[in-house]
């Protein structure tokens, strides 16, 4: 495939208020709900970025870093930071926006994500475009995650 795309051509954001259903017995938002909107954000820019269904591979890193709590404004944004042949790594950034629209970061998370042709079989990606020297930075910390997830395959992790 000689497809190439930028990393702004498949960014996602999703912006939310925190309700009572997403509250846990500590009256905090519940840690799976959030994964659950982190796999979808990482979802939607696999797929802006493959054009194909995709499915989850891996969450390679996934860090709470503070809470969040009810009627709290929260704002996910998901890139590519790494492609290989048929997968992508996807990284989504969580926020709590104040009223004054300050954003904190609660949560980072790296997600691996596969194109599926329509047997649902592993398909190829479009290049990634490397533009400012953060994305080469996203790009050169992609490709050392691959090389672990790979040595943690084979190690039988």
């Amino acid at each position: 495939m000689d497809i190439e795309k930028r990393v702004e051509d498949s960014i996602a954001e999703h912006d939310l208020i925190i309700l009572v259903e997403n509250i846990n017995g500590s009256g905090r938002l519940f840690g799976g709900q959030l994964v659950e909107w982190i796999d979808i954000i990482a979802g939607v820019v696999a797929k802006r970025h493959s054009q194909c269904n995709c499915t989850t591979a891996a969450i390679d890193n996934l860090q709470f870093k503070a809470a969040a709590h009810l009627n709290d404004t929260l704002v996910l944004i998901g890139r590519l930071t790494y492609v290989g042949n048929t997968s992508m790594e996807v990284r989504v950034d969580t926020y709590v926006e104040g009223m004054d629209g300050m954003r904190k970061p609660i949560n980072r998370a790296y997600l691996v994500m596969v194109a599926l042709d329509e047997n649902e079989r592993p398909t190829r990606v479009p290049r990634l475009i490397i533009e400012t020297e953060a994305q080469r930075a996203e790009w050169e910390g992609g490709y050392k995650r691959t090389q672990l997830r790979k040595l943690r395959r084979k190690e039988g992790f």
